[in-house]
Order: C-alpha cells, then sequence, then structure tokens
C-alpha cells in the first residue's frame, strides 16, 4: 500500500511547519503540499488531489468550512480534518455537515492526530477523541441540532407550509450548501435562491440558515444521510 498524500492549510508559519515536521515522521505519511490562505489551499488540492488535507477553520480568504463544500461540490477526493482553536458544538456541526470528516482542537497531540488521519484516510470519521460510522455520525448530528436548538415558535401557533422550490432549497441548505451551490444544483439565479431563503427564515420564524437546517432536521423533513444513498 502506498504512502497517504498529506496537504496541510494554515495561516500560522511556525505551526503548520511544526504539524508536518511531525507528521514526517510518519513512515506512511508524505507531506505533499502546503498552504496559507483558502484559495492557495484550493489551488493545491485541485493540482494533487491528496488522501488527506489537514485544514484549519480560520483562514485568510475563504475559511476552512467553505473550502470544505467546495471540495465536496468539486468532488475532489480528498478528506478533509479541520482543526481550531475554538470548539463548540455549533461549528461542529457546521464542519461535519460540510463535509469534513474530523473536526479537531488545535492543541491535539500529534500522536493522536496521526491516529486519525490513518482512520480518515480509512473511512472513519472523528469529532475530537470520537470515532463514528457514518450513519452513527448522522444520528448524533441529529441529536447535537435538537439539543442546541432554541423554540421556535409557540404551541399554537399556525404553520406557513414550504413551496416546493422553498423545500428544495431548505433541503440545500441542511446539507451546508452555499447559495452559490445551491443556484448551481438547482439551475436558477444566485438572486432567486436568496430570495428562497429569505422566504424560508421567514416562514419557518428562524433568524439564520443553522436554524432553519435545525427545524427541518427536528421534524424529519431533511435526513441527513439521503445525499449518499442517491
Amino acid at each position: 500500500m502506498g504512502k497517504t498524500r498529506i496537504v496541510i492549510v494554515d495561516d500560522h508559519p511556525l505551526f503548520r511547519q511544526g504539524v508536518a515536521d511531525s507528521l514526517s515522521l510518519e513512515d506512511d505519511f508524505d507531506i505533499v503540499g502546503q498552504a496559507e490562505s483558502g484559495e492557495s489551499a484550493m489551488e493545491i488540492i485541485r493540482e494533487l488531489k491528496p488522501d488527506v488535507t489537514v485544514l484549519d477553520v480560520n483562514l485568510p480568504g475563504m475559511n476552512g468550512q467553505q473550502i470544505t463544500r467546495l471540495i465536496v461540490a468539486e468532488k475532489i477526493n480528498t478528506r478533509v480534518i479541520l482543526l481550531t482553536a475554538y470548539d463548540d458544538t455549533e461549528q461542529v456541526i457546521h464542519s461535519m455537515r460540510a463535509g469534513a470528516y474530523a473536526y479537531c482542537s488545535k492543541d491535539i497531540k500529534p500522536e493522536f492526530l496521526v491516529e486519525i488521519i490513518r482512520s480518515v484516510n480509512d473511512g472513519k470519521y472523528f469529532i475530537q477523541r470520537r470515532e463514528f460510522e457514518k450513519i452513527a455520525l448522522d444520528e448524533w448530528l441529529v441529536e447535537q441540532t435538537e439539543n442546541t436548538a432554541r423554540p421556535y415558535s409557540d404551541p399554537g401557533e399556525p404553520f406557513h407550509p414550504l413551496s416546493s422550490r422553498e423545500m428544495e432549497v431548505l433541503e440545500c441548505v441542511t446539507l451546508g450548501m452555499s447559495n452559490k451551490e445551491i443556484a448551481s444544483n438547482l439551475g436558477i439565479s444566485h438572486q432567486t435562491v436568496k430570495n428562497h431563503v429569505t422566504a424560508v427564515l421567514r416562514k419557518l420564524n428562524v433568524e439564520d440558515r443553522t436554524q432553519a437546517a435545525v427545524y427541518a432536521l427536528r421534524r424529519g423533513w431533511v435526513r441527513l444521510y439521503e445525499q449518499d444513498s442517491e
């Protein structure tokens, strides 16, 4: 079996080089590239198509979640491990829905990052120190969205049904897609997507896209694993 080809992306040179040096000690790893911004990361990832990308969440230009969504949209066969200095459940939900395979704090020990890279390369998912299979991850995400969601409406409040197009847009939002990706996927304009998203937020009485996604998941309108069965 060949070596696992890895790209490392972080805007702090000392941290980035430290990760590279640490991973280079492993005989089965090959550090094929490094980048310091979202745009340069995408150029390298498109060109080299590494097995695994170790990616900082907070980057100049595109952030780690946006890069992850773009990798998924372009069907680039690299598995993303996101590193962050800010560990909160909402960001985990965003990141894993975007298509990341792992979400870890930047204070992770080198030996555990090595273990995560090997597991991710074998198709496993990680949130901090917990390993998941795909279906278990989807179940965890639904559970977490329910636990972190605020109440959306009073029990007696009338429900305003969405149009079929608004439901399609909501499904895309729940899968972590950007407006541009939704426009391309549904064959409509970027402005039309923005109009539909605004209408969805108003009708569901929620403040942002994350809350709209939580609303849909709690009611079983969208299942996170449907995209893999298509």
